[in-house]
């Protein structure tokens, strides 16, 4: 059977140690690549190693934290870590291609859309897409999390039958087992719990920025998309293929969720919310559970300056995010309008649909 298949690549994957590319392991990630798509799949990579790989080139003895330094890096090492690529797919007979993105370019409809249509035009070449963060424009410090993220708005974006986000550890383990002999690797993940979260560490190589919390966060993103992931290692022939196959080393998130339509992923990952809206217990019950629009009875407050169109966070009386949606009233509206009755609101506010959000335009994150 074939499958669309995102795979993730950190740097730590990449490189040696002390940074600059690993040679022997680019052409290894390149055959198993190689291999899953003659079996008939569609792959795409999320890389990350730019900065990791240029950095030695400028003379930087360790990976550079101040941001203009790693830009600089980045700019170096994204050609470094192409033309390695490039060499080895081309020994399979395979071609690659370059996709640089941001999180504004996700936030943008319409950029976003463009991004999708040249990977389906790539993919139905038989090219493999290679995606990585631009760093050298990227302003953001945290940005994509050493592109655990992103990796997971792709796979939510092409609708990906799998997510393989490779590590250098074989799997989510109740505590870390480097420190402690009796943790236990986690086989299946149905719903991501704070529990879960808990037991996922910090960055483990010095050349990566990605821990195992911020490949959990992926999971829950992906998950949300109706999108299955592997998280786990791949260290020798045929690792990826056992873990696209469900007997890899490692983790596997699975979600009974269907792949959501490229409006609500953009609603739900990719825009940047303009304000939060606070609900009570009955609204977040309706909306999370009840599938149903949200009313003014149950807002309790607003906060940022939106209007008609905006997407807006929803929030609990508790403080916990728990979704995103288009919002049909401005944040002086909301205001107005809070805690009172649909007959009340008709009468003292002017608005276009009594719906605050309607479950049309709304995505839970919970």
């Amino acid at each position: 059977m074939s499958y669309r298949i995102v795979v993730k690549i950190g740097s730590s994957s990449l490189t040696s140690d002390t940074g600059g590319l690993n040679p022997d392991k680019i052409r290894f990630f390149a055959s198993e690549l190689a291999q899953l798509q003659k079996a008939g799949n569609q792959v795409l990579l999320v890389t990350s190693g730019a900065v990791a790989a240029g950095f030695t080139s400028l003379g930087y003895r360790t990976r550079p934290k101040v941001l203009h330094e790693k830009q600089a890096a980045a700019a170096v090492g994204q050609a470094l870590l192409m033309q390695a690529y490039h060499e080895a797919f081309a020994s399979h007979g395979m071609s690659v291609a370059q996709i640089l993105l941001t999180r504004y370019d996700f936030s943008n409809r319409k950029r976003v859309q463009n991004a999708l249509m040249t990977i389906d035009e790539l993919l139905q070449r038989g090219v493999v897409p290679i995606i990585n963060e631009n760093d050298t424009v990227s302003v953001d410090e945290l940005k994509f999390g050493d592109n655990d993220t992103l990796s997971a708005l792709v796979g939510n974006l092409v609708k990906a039958s799998k997510l393989i986000i490779i590590t250098d550890m074989d799997g989510l383990y109740t505590d870390d087992p480097r420190k402690n002999a009796n943790a236990q690797r986690i086989e299946r993940v149905d719903a991501i719990s704070d529990e879960l979260f808990a037991f996922a560490g910090g960055s483990g190589s010095a050349v990566g920025t990605g821990g195992m919390r911020s490949k959990v966060e992926a999971a829950r993103i992906a998950m949300r998309g109706g999108v299955p992931v592997f998280i786990g290692r791949v260290v020798e022939p045929d690792d990826l293929a056992h873990a696209v196959d469900g007997t890899g080393k490692g983790t596997y998130f699975d979600t009974a969720l269907n792949n959501l339509p490229v409006k609500k992923q953009w609603v739900g990952f990719h825009s940047l919310p303009q304000g939060q809206i606070l609900v009570d217990a009955g609204a977040e019950s309706a909306l999370v559970h009840g599938g149903k629009s949200l009313l003014p009875a149950g807002i309790t407050g607003a906060t940022g300056d939106f209007h008609p169109g905006d997407v807006v966070e929803v929030v609990s009386s508790e403080g916990s995010l728990l979704g995103r949606g288009v919002v049909n009233y401005a944040a002086w509206q909301v205001q107005a309008a809070a805690g009172l009755s649909t007959d009340e609101v008709q009468k003292r506010v002017e608005v276009t649909r009594i719906e605050v959000i309607h479950r049309d335009e709304w995505v839970p994150l919970t």
